[in-house]
C-alpha cells in the first residue's frame, strides 16, 4: 500500500474509517466525547481528542484537505496547524475564500524573502503580509531593477519545486531576540523588542530559510501555484519618513494560473485608468518638484471640471438643501486648536506657523472648519426656532501627511472640500443625520458612483480612552443612533473600532481606487460633545440655554479626490456635463472656418464648453485627436452643413450620428448638460 501514492492515500483512508468506527462504538455505548466542531454548513461532528485544523479536514475528505490553506475557529482565521481542543465553529478555507487566498499569498512573500536572501545575502528582512491584491516585503537593500524581479521569480520556482513544509515553532522573547541577532537581521529584533517581556514569539521554517511570523501559512511551499511579481518601490520603516529606506517588492499569487493572468490584466487595466497618470496625459492637473509634494496644480482644463463641480454643489446645497454659505480664514491661533481639541490630538498633522516657546503668538493651517463655523453660529444668539442652522463652505485645508503617504489626487497636502457643519436642536439629530446621508446618496448617484462604494460606522475604541474626550456613555449611545439609522436605511455597513474622530463616531463612505486601495471619500459626524467647549447654546421655549448637537459633513468630499475618483472610473471619459470640452467644431477646410466659427458661437452662447480645431489637417486626422482626447461630441461642418445650416454629429457614444439642425443639436446637448444625464456608449455603434 506504500508502494505508491494512491496506495497511501488509501492506506489513509482505511486508517481513517477504522477511526471513526471505533469511535462510533464508543458513542454507541455511550461514552461522553470531549469536543463538537459545528462546521460551515451547519453540521457537527463529534471527536475524543484535540486535533489540528488540518486532522479535522482529512476526517472530513482528504479532497478538503489537500484544498486546504486555512482555517476560521468561532471566527478568527487560524493556522492549519493549530489545535483545536474545546467546542467551536469551524470553516476550512481553500483559496476560494478571502482567508485562504490569503494564507497563500502570505506563504508566496516567505518564498520571495528566501528567494531574495539566496540571492542578495547581504539583504536584512523587514516585513511581509498580504494585501487584498497580493503581497509585499520590504527589504533593506538597493533598489531592485525589473531584471532582479524576474531573477528572484526564477529562484521562487525552485524553492516552490522543492516543497518545503513549513514548519511553525515558538521561542521565549529572549531567545528569539538572540536568534535574530545570531542571524544578523536587526529588523526583525526591533519587532520583537516591541513585544511584551513574557511573550511566546513564532516562527515559521522552511528548508533553511526561517522568519518571524504569527501566520497563517500553507503546508508546504507547493501550495503556491500561480504567481507574479509586479513592480518595486520605496517605503519607509515603519511607514516613518524618519526612519529607514527600504525596498518594497509587490507579488501576487492565486490558486490558478487563469486567476492570475485575469488579475494581471485587471492590472495592466488599472494602470491605463491611473488617475497619477491619465489626468497629466489629459493635462487636468500637474506637480512641480520646487513647489512642493501633495500640492497639485489643476491646469484650465482640470480648473474647469473643479469649478463646475463646486458650482452645482454650493447651488444644491443653497437653493435645495437649506444651508448658509460661510467663508472663514485659513489659519488660526493655536488658541482656537486648544479649545476644539485639535491641538492636543491632532497636532502632528498640522502646519504650525512659530513656535510655543519663542512667539508671542503661534498660528496654524487649518486642517478642518469646525471651529471656525462655530464663531458664525455664535455670533448671533440662535433660540429653538432658528435650529437646523446648516452652514456651508468651499473650504481649503492643510493637513500635513507622511511623504510615503501622497499620492497623486487621492492624498495631497492642500485640498479643498464640500464641507459643513449643522447645529441642530438634540430632537432634529436623528432626521438631520438622515438627510446628510439622503445628500450625500444623492451626490454619489448623480456622478454615477453611488454602486462603487461601502458604508462605515467608524466607531471609538475604549481601549485607546487618550484618544477621546467624552464619557462611554456618550460614545455607546450615538454609535446606537447610527447604527439604527444605517439599519432602518436598509444601507449594509461595517463597523471599524478605532477609526471615530476624537469626538465623535461617524459614517465613512469608502471607494477603492484602480489598485484596490480603500480611501474615504465622504464623512458624517456625530457630536454630541464639541458644543460644551465653545459655549455653544441655544434658547428653548422656556427661555433656557440648551447645548445643542452638532453634525460635521461633506456631501460630495474632497474636490481632488473625486477627480481622481471620476477619472479612474470613466477612464478619462466623463459624463458631458463635467467635460472641460464638450463639443470640438471641425471644419473640413479653411473654407468653412467662417461658418465654424458661427456655429461656435452658437454653442459657447448656450454656455457649452466648445472649442474649433482649424489646423490644415485632414478630417480623418482631427476626428481621431478629438477621440484621444476624449470629447464627447464632435461636429464636421462643410459645404452641405453650411447651405444647410446642419452640422455633422460623431459621438463618443453612438458613432457617426448623422446630419442634425445646428438648434436640435444644441437643444439635445444642452438637456444633457442640465440634466447630468449619463450617457452610455452604445454597443456596436460604429465609431468615426
Amino acid at each position: 500500500l506504500h508502494a505508491s501514492r494512491a496506495g497511501k492515500r488509501h492506506s489513509r483512508g482505511l486508517l481513517l474509517q477504522i477511526s471513526f468506527l471505533v469511535w462510533e462504538m464508543k458513542i454507541g455505548k455511550g461514552e461522553r466525547t470531549e469536543m463538537k466542531i459545528t462546521l460551515k454548513d451547519g453540521s457537527v461532528k463529534e471527536f475524543e481528542k484535540e486535533m489540528s485544523v488540518y486532522d479535522i479536514a482529512l476526517t472530513i475528505s482528504e479532497g478538503l484537505a489537500r484544498m486546504a490553506c486555512c482555517g476560521k475557529v468561532n471566527g478568527e482565521t487560524v493556522d492549519l496547524r493549530t489545535v483545536v481542543d474545546h467546542d467551536c465553529t469551524l470553516d476550512i478555507c481553500t483559496a476560494n475564500d478571502e482567508e485562504g487566498l490569503a494564507a497563500i499569498r502570505h506563504t508566496a512573500s516567505h518564498v520571495l524573502a528566501e528567494a531574495v536572501k539566496n540571492l542578495f545575502p547581504d539583504a536584512k528582512l523587514a516585513i511581509g503580509p498580504s494585501i487584498d491584491t497580493g503581497f509585499y516585503y520590504d527589504f533593506d537593500h538597493e533598489a531592485f531593477s525589473r531584471e532582479d524581479l524576474d531573477s528572484l521569480e526564477a529562484e521562487m520556482k525552485k524553492i516552490i519545486k522543492k516543497g518545503a513544509r513549513l514548519e511553525k515553532f515558538t521561542l521565549p522573547r529572549a531567545e528569539a531576540v538572540r536568534f535574530m541577532e545570531e542571524r544578523n537581521e536587526p529588523y526583525k529584533v526591533e519587532l520583537i523588542r516591541d513585544l511584551p517581556e513574557d511573550a511566546e514569539i513564532s516562527f515559521y521554517r522552511q528548508g533553511e530559510f526561517v522568519d518571524l511570523c504569527a501566520g497563517p501559512h500553507l503546508m508546504n511551499t507547493k501550495g503556491v501555484k500561480a504567481f507574479k511579481l509586479t513592480s518595486s518601490s520605496m517605503a519607509y520603516w515603519r511607514g516613518d519618513s524618519d526612519k529607514a529606506r527600504l525596498q518594497r517588492i509587490y507579488g501576487t499569487a492565486y490558486n490558478k494560473k487563469e486567476d492570475l493572468e485575469a488579475h494581471l490584466e485587471r492590472m495592466e487595466d488599472a494602470k491605463r485608468r491611473d488617475h497619477n497618470r491619465l489626468g497629466r496625459e489629459m493635462e487636468l492637473f500637474t506637480t512641480v518638484d520646487v513647489i512642493g509634494q501633495g500640492l497639485p496644480l489643476f491646469t484650465p482644463k482640470g480648473t474647469r471640471m473643479i469649478m463646475k463641480l463646486q458650482r452645482w454643489i454650493e447651488d444644491l446645497e443653497d437653493k435645495e438643501w437649506g444651508y448658509v454659505r460661510t467663508r472663514t480664514p485659513l489659519m488660526a491661533k493655536s488658541d482656537l486648536y486648544k479649545m476644539s481639541g485639535h491641538w492636543d490630538h491632532y497636532k502632528e498633522g498640522m502646519f504650525v506657523l512659530g513656535d510655543e516657546e519663542k512667539d508671542k503668538e503661534v498660528f496654524a493651517l487649518r486642517p478642518m472648519t469646525c471651529p471656525f463655523q462655530y464663531y458664525v453660529y455664535k455670533n448671533t444668539q440662535k433660540s429653538y426656532r432658528d435650529l437646523p442652522y446648516r452652514m456651508s463652505e468651499t473650504s481649503t485645508l492643510f493637513r500635513n501627511e507622511d511623504s510615503g503617504e501622497m499620492h497623486g489626487l487621492t492624498r495631497v497636502r492642500q485640498f479643498t472640500i464640500t464641507e459643513g457643519h449643522l447645529v441642530v436642536r438634540p430632537d432634529q439629530m436623528v432626521e438631520e443625520f438622515k438627510a446628510c446621508i439622503a445628500l450625500a446618496k444623492y451626490c454619489l448617484t448623480t456622478l454615477g458612483v453611488e454602486e462603487d462604494v461601502t458604508y462605515h460606522l467608524s466607531r471609538w475604541d475604549p481601549e485607546n480612552r487618550a484618544k477621546y474626550i467624552g464619557e462611554p456613555e456618550v460614545w455607546n449611545e450615538t454609535e446606537q443612533h447610527i447604527r439604527d439609522i444605517l439599519t432602518e436605511l436598509e444601507i449594509p455597513f461595517v463597523e471599524d473600532v478605532g477609526e471615530a474622530a476624537f469626538y465623535g463616531p461617524k459614517v465613512d463612505i469608502n471607494a477603492r481606487n484602480v489598485y484596490g486601495k480603500e480611501d474615504t471619500m465622504i464623512t458624517i459626524q456625530w457630536d454630541a460633545l464639541l458644543a460644551e467647549q465653545f459655549d455653544m447654546y441655544y434658547v428653548d421655549q422656556n427661555g433656557d440655554k440648551v447645548r445643542p448637537y452638532i453634525i460635521h459633513r461633506t456631501s460630495m468630499g474632497c474636490y481632488e479626490r473625486t477627480l481622481a475618483w471620476l477619472i479612474e472610473k470613466y477612464a478619462g471619459k466623463f459624463p458631458t456635463w463635467l467635460c472641460p470640452e464638450q463639443v470640438r467644431v471641425l471644419p473640413i477646410s479653411e473654407k468653412y472656418e467662417a461658418y465654424a466659427a458661427r456655429v461656435l458661437k452658437a454653442l459657447r452662447e448656450r454656455d457649452i464648453d466648445a472649442e474649433t480645431d482649424n489646423r490644415s489637417e485632414k478630417i480623418g486626422f482631427k476626428i481621431r485627436e478629438a477621440r484621444l482626447a476624449r470629447v464627447p461630441y464632435m461636429l464636421v461642418v462643410g459645404q452641405q452643413e453650411e447651405e444647410n445650416g446642419t452640422v455633422s454629429v460623431r459621438s463618443r457614444f453612438a458613432g457617426d450620428e448623422g446630419s442634425k439642425p445646428l438648434d436640435e443639436f444644441i437643444s439635445q446637448i444642452s438637456r444633457e448638460i442640465r440634466t447630468k444625464e449619463i450617457r452610455k456608449e452604445e454597443e456596436g455603434a460604429k465609431q468615426p
